[in-house]
């Protein structure tokens, strides 16, 4: 047997194999109840295992409750092909989902991982993804604790999709939020912008590219640790999936009613991906991305944080693209490489779909 049944979504023998078999040992599952146990023990355990400033607290006292305020977050991934250039589903929604609890201030620890399956998927696919999936959050130092399978009619299900959930521990002193948002502000990203989108888009049309466009799909856990190692007047953080910078950069405007002015020479786009958008008419600033993040920061911290990000692997093209004006109020101005500002808005429609 190499295709999956609907047999294997029904609750019997065979669903209970296709856990056994394949996400048990990549997951490292602890039986098959139906709902993950987290001791609180085991919670500030892994906190204290990864976050230094906690290991000092509890070395004074017990730690200030207020110190371990959660934070929670779920996606969808029905990414179409499901492997492409750089990645796949499997780790997409791993990373997606890491990612979403870091930009966010948070330390993620734990991720539920649910399964639609379509009937006739190959097991060898399925394989590859669950193992992605296990190397992925190994990778990112989290743990799939729990989830879920479900099978559906050929037909009926595209192959596989994923939703995944995630739960960290937000930061000390650390509030991120549009809110927080003040004219003068330095508006940072950490690398090239559009690679994930224009990978998947290549590989669905069949376009090659010399060289190759490869997906950033990535962890930015390391690399938000690193940043609030340095500082915690990181006033909004979020990584422009769908919808690009452009859309991000108008979320963030219109969030804080103040006004983003960025310069277009300052956003690093690499040649091959602004050569696939101009080939098939697409805006780079609205591809989407799935391992680099934009921050906005307090000016007096830019600078250092700025150094810190290009030390590490996931930030090592980052830079300063603009700054944060009082008006026009929620507006996004891009200052064009000919010398000409440019209303930057968002998305009428879906520009690229089926890229998570």
């Amino acid at each position: 047997m190499d295709r999956i049944l609907l047999g294997h979504g029904s609750g019997g023998r065979l669903m209970h194999e296709l856990i056994a078999e394949y996400f048990g040992p990549a997951f490292r599952m602890e039986g098959f109840g139906d709902a993950a146990v987290v001791k609180s023990s085991a919670l500030l355990a892994r906190r204290f295992e990864l976050d230094r400033e906690i290991r000092e607290i509890s070395e004074r006292g017990t730690p200030n409750p207020e110190l371990f305020r959660l934070a929670f977050t779920t996606d969808s991934y029905v990414v179409s092909p499901l492997f492409f250039p750089g990645g796949n589903i499997g780790e997409l929604a791993v990373y997606g989902t890491v990612n979403d609890l870091a930009v966010s201030g948070a330390l993620p620890l734990f991720l539920t991982a649910g399964f639609i399956i379509e009937e006739g998927f190959s097991f060898g696919q399925l394989k590859t993804i669950v193992s992605s999936m296990s190397a992925a959050a190994e990778r990112a130092g989290v743990k799939i604790i729990a989830g879920d399978t479900k099978v559906v009619n050929k037909g009926k299900g595209d192959g596989i999709f994923i939703n995944t959930s995630g739960i960290g521990i937000l930061y000390e002193g650390v509030e991120i939020a549009a809110s927080n948002i003040e004219k003068g502000d330095k508006v940072l990203i950490s690398g090239e912008m559009g690679n994930h989108g224009m990978a998947v888009m290549s590989e669905r049309n069949g376009i090659s590219f010399d060289p190759p466009i490869v997906s950033d799909t990535a962890p930015l856990n390391g690399l938000v640790r690193a940043m609030l190692d340095v500082t915690r007047e990181i006033r909004f953080m979020r990584d422009p999936t769908r919808g690009g910078l452009a859309t991000t950069l108008k979320e963030a405007a219109l969030e804080s009613g103040k006004c983003m002015k960025v310069r277009e020479d300052a956003i690093p786009v690499a040649p091959q991906v602004r050569g696939a958008c101009d080939l098939l008419g697409l805006d780079p600033l609205y591809v989407a991305n799935e391992g680099a993040l934009v921050a906005i920061v307090a000016p007096r911290a830019a600078e250092d944080l700025l150094e810190a990000m290009k030390k590490h692997p996931a930030g090592s093209k980052a830079g300063v693209i603009g700054e944060v004006a009082e008006s026009p109020e929620g507006m996004v101005l891009l200052e064009t490489s000919i010398g000409g500002t440019r209303i930057i808005d968002m998305l009428q429609g879906e520009q690229l779909p089926r890229i998570c």
